[in-house]
């Protein structure tokens, strides 16, 4: 009965906080307007402030959009236009299609291959990945998976567990055709690399030319960190009792089981909540104090932040079963439908694995693992980096990535063109 009624009581008080938001808003705008000699007090610029955090505090956040910004290809201005070129129920490939008068004559003379950026399915949304999209549109031709939210998808289209996950990975790669580079980021690793290791048995076409994994829980056994305990300490039934709720009207996935995006979100939060009421605190003070850059920089962050999606409850449950608490994956007893997945089969594919040296969510040795699953890969296609400074989300964002980690990305991809 609680797992029926929670995801609807949240919505309901999310929505009845909506009139007293607007009011909020409208506070703050009457409390700054130039000719309220309010706006020229500090007890003002204070209320003001109180009305602005009020207002962020109780927003229902939507999907964030990419909102790149103008790209330029060797110095040439190239115009960036974002197009669904794939659908199925749980996911859309997105592509970041360049125009081809300028970017046409830039790619007969510079390789530009394809690659395949698998977003996280863990609470955020593809967007999350802008600073790695960003980093790479340049030199490659991006595509990335963009998850759709668990709660917009009606109950008819059925479950999607982790090997359906795995069946989306390999139909995208089926789709780009062959020469694709496979990129995942955190939580898609082991996925990818089963995907990988199938298609590499099959002697599919569509194989990937080389996968890249980073900060991923491949062997979550190495290095573990608070998540990873936390998974193994509670029990799969635990998980299922606590975690899966239903959603309610009037979302098209009325009915279905998912692990709801606000629950994950509090997770995130409570794994740093000093951070986060510093955060606050200091958003608070540059309001009154009228520092624009830096509120807008807290405005930035926290609208993707605090924009989440729904999991599915069957995708989320295998995962907690198979990757975190029975490591099948690293143990060579991972199976597609049935089917054993052989890691060892992959033998002519590029495998690049990086971790950030102050990871707290996929510990150093956890990602490296992939190596040791795939011995027939030869020494001279197998790259391991640790990014010293970094930590989880500084693999795949941020001057770190820009600046170390995304040249040697492309280094290694254009080795195994």
């Amino acid at each position: 009965m609680y797992r029926q009624f929670l995801y609807a009581a949240v919505d309901t008080a999310k929505r009845s906080a909506q009139p007293f938001r607007a009011m909020a808003d409208l506070g703050s705008k009457a409390l700054r307007n130039p000719l309220n000699p309010m706006a020229y007090t500090y007890a003002g610029r204070t209320m003001a402030a109180a009305c602005d955090v009020f207002e962020s505090m109780t927003r229902v956040y939507a999907k964030p959009a990419f909102n790149l910004p103008p790209l330029k290809v060797y110095g040439q201005p190239v115009e960036v236009t974002e197009t669904y070129v794939w659908e199925r129920a749980f996911c859309k490939l997105l592509h970041f299609r360049k125009d081809m008068e300028t970017y046409g004559k830039l790619r007969a003379k510079f390789p530009h291959p394809k690659v395949l950026i698998v977003a996280p399915l863990s609470g955020h949304y593809a967007t999350l990945l802008r600073g790695t999209v960003e980093a790479m549109l340049p030199e490659h031709d991006v595509y990335i998976s963009d998850w759709v939210d668990a709660r917009d998808v009606p109950l008819g289209e059925g479950r999607f567990g982790l090997d359906d996950y795995v069946e989306y990975v390999m139909e995208m790669l089926r789709f780009l055709g062959p020469g694709t580079h496979l990129m995942a980021v955190c939580q898609p690793g082991p996925a990818c690399l089963a995907a990988a290791a199938l298609m590499h048995e099959d002697k599919d076409k569509a194989r990937p030319r080389s996968l890249t994994i980073m900060g991923s829980p491949i062997d979550a056994r190495r290095s573990p960190t608070e998540p990873n305990r936390l998974s193994e300490q509670r029990t799969y039934k635990w998980f299922e009792d606590n975690m899966i709720h239903v959603v309610p009207l009037p979302y098209a996935g009325f009915g279905r089981k998912v692990y709801p995006g606000f629950l994950q979100l509090t997770a995130f939060i409570n794994m740093n909540r000093d951070r986060h009421t510093n955060a606050q605190h200091e958003y608070f003070n540059n309001l009154v104090k009228g520092d624009g850059d830096s509120v807008q920089k807290h405005r930035d962050f926290y609208d993707e932040y605090l924009a989440v999606l729904d999991l599915p409850a069957e995708f989320y449950l295998e995962t907690i079963d198979r990757v975190f608490q029975k490591f099948e994956l690293a143990k060579g007893e991972f199976r597609f439908h049935g089917r054993p997945v052989r890691t060892a089969a992959i033998k002519d594919m590029g495998l690049m694995t990086v971790e950030g040296e102050k990871d707290d969510i996929s510990g150093i040795g956890q990602t490296q693992a992939a190596h040791d699953l795939c011995p027939n890969i030869p020494a001279d296609r197998q790259v391991d980096y640790i990014q010293p400074g970094v930590g989880h989300y500084g693999v795949f964002n941020g001057t770190r990535w820009r600046t170390e980690i995304q040249p040697r990305v492309r280094d290694f991809i254009r080795a195994n063109l």
